[in-house]
């Protein structure tokens, strides 16, 4: 298997799994509190749904081809901008709404996803690189 492969299977695994996480995490399809048989939907729960279906689907489809490399390369590196503001906040307002012990800010940060998340920009650096040189 060559290096592109290799790349672009590690770049769509980074993000269905990303999707998955912020599935679990983030579920926009929400049960009543006082019923719950009755299933809403909640709107800003699905845009940070939104970013990792459009990393999984557009961003991977577009790395697929030298002519389109260049726009997954952008389109990677706006979601991951993105996120890692948004995850950043989402932490801060956490830690400011509650009293976590100083020892377990980083276990209980987003940082570990941040982290994944940049990892997945460098694994499209790498690839829009390869792509450029041949």
């Amino acid at each position: 298997m060559d290096t592109r492969r290799v790349l672009l299977t590690s770049l769509f695994l980074m993000a269905v799994s990303g999707l998955m996480l912020h599935y679990r995490i983030h579920n926009f399809m929400v049960h009543d509190k006082i019923n719950p048989v009755i299933v809403t939907f909640d709107g800003t729960k699905f845009l940070s749904f939104l970013f990792p279906l459009i990393d999984t689907v557009l961003v991977t489809a577009l790395f697929t081809s030298k002519r389109t490399c260049v726009y997954a390369y952008i389109l990677n590196g706006m979601i991951v901008i993105y996120g890692t503001v948004f995850m950043a906040h989402y932490s801060i307002a956490e830690f400011a709404a509650k009293s976590v012990p100083s020892g377990q800010w980083f276990l209980r940060s987003t940082l570990p996803d941040i982290g994944i998340a940049w990892a997945d920009f460098f694994v499209g650096k790498s690839l829009y690189d390869i792509y450029m040189r041949t």
